[in-house]
């Protein structure tokens, strides 16, 4: 009697485990989906939602359904592209005989990356700083230095006047960059609205 007590004892718990476990599962699940129809829906508002989806669906369970967490997810893809486009155009520098005229261009455009590196950094790091400053003072500091990097990633391309084949590849690298940024910048935009 008692070995059949505990028997019954035993597949019960194992059953409300199974039950437990797979609840978890479906409740996880759920959540997930949340998430990335929410990124899915705030994306639909970008002007490239494809790219700001593709970019940003893998971090759903970090971004959650937070505004906030959305547009700095989007501004640290941005750095992050940012930066290896620029590290890529260092190395297009180096493999590629230009004239002078595209040299002098490609200098500028390496510096306007630099430049567009740093003004987003500042926003990422602006958006993590705890509430010390004026919130309007820091939603206009974020739009303009977002603004001025996606400036500086079409002067980029604008140098490039006499060599046209170094102009589209340069543009094929810069394209990207400047499309997540615009993205970026409408998410932080959305994210700004919801403040007041």
């Amino acid at each position: 009697m008692e070995g059949s007590y505990f028997t019954y004892s035993l597949a019960r718990n194992i059953l409300l485990i199974a039950v437990f476990f797979t609840s978890s599962i479906s409740f996880i699940s759920a959540l997930e989906k949340t998430n990335v129809e929410f990124i899915r829906t705030s994306c639909g508002l970008t002007t490239y939602p494809t790219l700001c989806f593709n970019s940003l669906s893998s971090r759903s369970g970090a971004i959650q359904t937070s505004p906030k967490l959305l547009a700095q997810a989007a501004l640290s893809v941005t750095l992050d592209k940012t930066r290896t486009t620029s590290t890529a155009m260092v190395k297009l520098s180096q493999v590629h005989v230009m004239a002078p005229l595209e040299v002098a261009a490609m200098k500028d455009c390496i510096e306007l990356l630099s430049d567009a590196v740093y003004e987003l950094k500042k926003s990422i790091e602006e958006m993590r700083r705890p509430g010390s400053k004026n919130t309007r003072q820091v939603i206009s500091d974020i739009q303009t230095w977002v603004s001025s990097a996606m400036t500086d990633e079409d002067t980029c391309v604008e140098g490039f006047v006499n060599d046209t084949k170094m102009k589209n590849v340069v543009r094929g690298k810069i394209v990207n960059v400047a499309h997540l940024t615009s993205n970026a910048l409408a998410l932080f935009n959305s994210y700004a609205s919801l403040r007041g």
